[in-house]
């Protein structure tokens, strides 16, 4: 028997593990979420993908109707098949990676759309390079966005998808709706219910109510903690305080005391800690979210409307943004120091424009964009939507609405689009933060107010 030479023995062998290992699946909801937006990308010189792929190309991207920022999921599926078609899996030599490569950084010879990356390091590059490779980790705030809104007059809840504009569900049910969440993991939304008393917990998919908690008073709004464990609503009834829900047994567990009433509840950024502004009170109440103790407390001149916050790079609690009772702006509060360092004004209008509801504050509602960058703030007032840069608060732009009252704010993963909550038209005006200009309203139910960007499943 002839013994077999050693190097076909290697070669043998590495034949049986290329076949034992198959190439990786590209992930759709991946794709969707981090490859997708970089066709739409602005590049300084550069004309952006879906300019000369959206029409008469190979890898041909499905058009963007007008006032549109992204695609639907069936629009995305065929982006995918048409995209997935310029890669092949599990090789970093795709024609999807090599083509807009600058040769010098070893990419092919021409692109006819050009070279957007001049390095394997571009964090665009290495995005598309994780999806071919066959990554599939996608937070769960980028699978499926939707904006809750609250209808303060109304019995029910709408459900948005950003993607469309489109109210793709309603919670019925809730009478006088505040404060929306939902668990990290996407399966319940919760609701502050003014006309119950209660922290009304919704199925996500169903978007049937499983129960609602009983608080210890009327409550207003209401924020869950980084890790879905607990849920924490402001208490406007006198006492005051913090209601602590365990999402788990679905029980009021505990309540933090306050110095005031309060008006709104939040979770830190980086969930440490739970901030509790009282409008009576005119007090910060900060809380200590490993112990649920108060941690400190910022007695201030005017009472506290709503906030948001500004971060440090690690991550911790630079700033936060307060409005305040009767005053068209924002406070800028340090958190480590515990003092207010700076009180801004948004511009004036003319009387004429003047909208403001009676017995409602001039400024009520502000967010800030996942990039860090950009402060929104409503204006009542004005029926406007400003923008500031940060860290310098230096104002970048304005937004009149269609729609009337200007009561709150919230903003995609992205931080590219604003959703206004206007009580007055019954509407949601949706705001593109780079060109700070309305481009649709949605229509809602009665007085909406809160609203906030989730996740669901």
């Amino acid at each position: 028997m002839r013994a077999t030479h050693p190097l076909l023995l290697v070669l043998a062998f590495v034949s049986t593990a290329s076949a034992q290992t198959p190439a990786p699946a590209l992930d759709f909801e991946f794709f969707k979420a981090r490859v997708q937006p970089i066709f739409l990308a602005e590049r300084p010189g550069h004309a952006r993908c879906i300019a000369c792929h959206g029409s008469g190309t190979p890898m041909r991207l499905q058009p963007l109707a007008t006032g549109r920022t992204t695609w639907t999921d069936e629009e995305s599926r065929k982006n995918f098949d048409a995209v997935r078609r310029m890669v092949v899996p599990g090789s970093a030599k795709s024609r999807l990676l090599m083509h807009p490569l600058a040769e010098s950084a070893g990419g092919d010879f021409y692109h006819n759309g050009g070279k957007h990356w001049s390095s394997q390091n571009d964090a665009e590059w290495l995005t598309i390079k994780s999806w071919v490779m066959g990554d599939t980790r996608v937070s769960a705030a980028e699978r499926h966005p939707r904006i809750i809104q609250t209808n303060s007059a109304g019995d029910n809840v709408h459900v948005i998808d950003p993607a469309t504009n489109k109210v793709v569900g309603i919670i019925r049910g809730i009478e006088a709706g505040h404060g929306a969440g939902a668990a990290p993991d996407g399966t319940r939304i919760y609701i502050s219910d003014e006309a119950e008393s209660t922290l009304d917990i919704v199925d996500a998919k169903s978007l049937a109510i499983l129960k609602k908690v009983p608080l210890s008073g009327h409550p207003n709004n209401m924020a869950v903690g980084k890790d879905g464990r607990h849920v924490y609503v402001g208490i406007a009834q006198e006492p005051g305080g913090v209601d602590v829900i365990d999402a788990a047994s679905m029980q009021r567990v505990k309540t933090v005391p306050t110095q005031g009433t309060i008006h709104n509840a939040y979770v830190t950024p980086d969930g440490r800690f739970v901030v509790a502004g009282s409008i009576p009170g005119a007090t910060i109440n900060v809380i200590d979210a490993a112990t649920e103790e108060p941690a400190w407390t910022l007695k201030m001149d005017l009472g506290i409307r709503p906030m948001t916050f500004s971060t440090n790079p690690d991550g911790s609690t630079k700033w936060i943004f307060a409005q305040l009772t009767g005053f068209n702006g924002f406070a800028v509060v340090d958190f480590a120091t515990h003092k207010e360092i700076r009180r801004i004004e948004n511009p004036p209008l003319p009387p004429g424009k003047m909208t403001v509801p009676e017995g409602s504050d001039p400024s009520h509602g502000m967010a800030v964009t996942a990039d860090g960058k950009t402060l929104v703030v409503c204006s009542r007032l004005n029926n406007y939507l400003y923008s500031y840069s940060l860290p310098d608060l230096k104002l970048l732009g304005s937004a009149e609405l269609g729609g009337k009252g200007a009561g709150w704010v919230t903003l995609t993963p992205d931080g590219k689009t604003a959703y206004v909550a206007n009580p007055v038209t019954n509407d949601v005006s949706v705001v593109d933060i780079a060109s700070m200009k309305e481009t649709t309203r949605i229509p809602v139910g009665f007085v909406p107010k809160r609203n906030v960007t989730v996740s669901l499943q």
